[in-house]
């Protein structure tokens, strides 16, 4: 089956030739073209039972790399799992005009980090009121940057726990089935993301400018605020070990994965996709190569970038004493397992990667360093 380094080892030189990339690009495309090769080294495994040496090149940890986020997921996953409070959660996805899309590929730092604060912010201040929750809530928001068919479409996921903790320390549940309505959230999240957005310094084409100073951009303001902003609201498996699979579909996706790629011939592209506007049907895209590295490439984030982040009750700061209040008034019991490598190789991918491939009785231990410098050397 291709994959997508297949189509950087064939395409990359001659998109590079005639298309300007960034750093940050740059970057990625050598990350993922040297995963799991030579370039980044290996280690040697050798069995305790038969002594077969098996080698394994590295892998390259690079966030927009589709090999890496498996695993890269179920190691966060993990670490939120002691988090998690036996209550319902809710998905809340916060998505901007399409007007907007160039203003952001040109301030995508800026406008990244104003639209988690714009979406933190109009949750918390509407639940603030006392007519929907009156608490505080915990909230992990994700930043995704592409649609199905590769579309640059900015829009954050953010996963809402179903209460708070109300200013005299008591929990507040939500309502069963409703947690904001999303007419007023919609209307509270435009408003505040607009309202950022005139006070910040922005670039068009090498000039920095505020919004609110040119005529131009007043009217521009002018026609986004008479636009409906999409925000979308539901509730979540109300079973804490559903939920953190349902975190795990968010949290460590790529523009796309290899297992979408269907071939690579005669300079197209194809791969499957998902067409929400049409019943979720699943179709089939051709793309040109050039054009499909630069939709990909439009998804890579800027250097340090943190495209998941923690507000209100998971916020980093004292986190650990708010979240052993909440598990004991919200009576959370159940025990956390922590999982080796090897168990969560096994859940993920149904193989015990640790068991010799030669002799199928033995278990690959990291061959001691003499061993591995004689291997290596021949």
């Amino acid at each position: 089956m291709p994959e997508l380094n297949d189509v950087f080892r064939e395409f990359g030189n001659a998109f590079r030739q005639n298309n300007y990339i960034s750093p940050e690009q740059q970057k990625a495309i050598d990350a993922i073209l040297s995963c799991r090769t030579e370039i980044l080294g290996a280690h040697i495994d050798q069995c305790d039972e038969c002594g077969h040496l098996k080698i394994s090149y590295n892998s390259c940890r690079n966030r927009h790399c589709p090999k890496c986020q498996t695993f890269a997921k179920e190691d966060w996953i993990d670490r939120q799992r002691g988090n998690l409070l036996d209550i319902q959660y809710f998905h809340v996805v916060f998505t901007i005009p399409s007007e907007l899309n160039p203003t952001f590929m040109q301030n995508q730092d800026k406008l990244y980090g104003l639209l988690f604060k714009a979406a933190s912010e109009s949750i918390f201040e509407l639940c603030s009121d006392k007519k929907y929750l009156g608490a505080t809530p915990g909230l992990t928001a994700i930043l995704h940057t592409w649609g199905q068919n590769l579309h640059y479409h900015p829009h954050i996921h953010c996963i809402v726990t179903g209460g708070g903790l109300n200013g005299i320390g008591k929990w507040v549940n939500s309502k069963k089935k409703f947690f904001l309505p999303v007419k007023v959230l919609s209307r509270k999240f435009r408003g505040k993301f607009m309202s950022l957005l005139k006070k910040e310094k922005l670039g068009f084409y090498g000039q920095e400018v505020y919004l609110a100073d040119s005529m131009n951009f007043d009217a521009f303001v002018s026609e986004l605020y008479r636009k409906d902003w999409v925000v979308y609201c539901k509730e979540t498996y109300k079973s804490a070990a559903k939920v953190i699979d349902y975190f795990g579909r968010y949290t460590h996706r790529v523009a796309i994965s290899n297992n979408r790629l269907i071939s690579i011939e005669n300079g197209f592209v194809v791969f499957r996709w998902r067409d929400y506007s049409d019943g979720n049907k699943t179709k089939i895209m051709s793309l040109m190569a050039n054009e499909f590295i630069r939709r990909f490439l439009t998804h890579v984030l800027p250097c340090g970038f943190r495209k998941i982040r923690h507000f209100g009750l998971l916020a980093p700061r004292n986190k650990k004493k708010r979240i052993v209040l909440c598990r004991k008034l919200t009576g959370t019991r159940f025990v956390v397992k922590v999982e080796t490598t090897i168990e969560k190789l096994i859940r993920i991918f149904g193989k015990d990667f640790d068991l010799c491939p030669h002799c199928k009785k033995g278990h690959l231990r990291r061959a001691p360093p003499a061993v591995a410098r004689l291997k290596m050397s021949n």
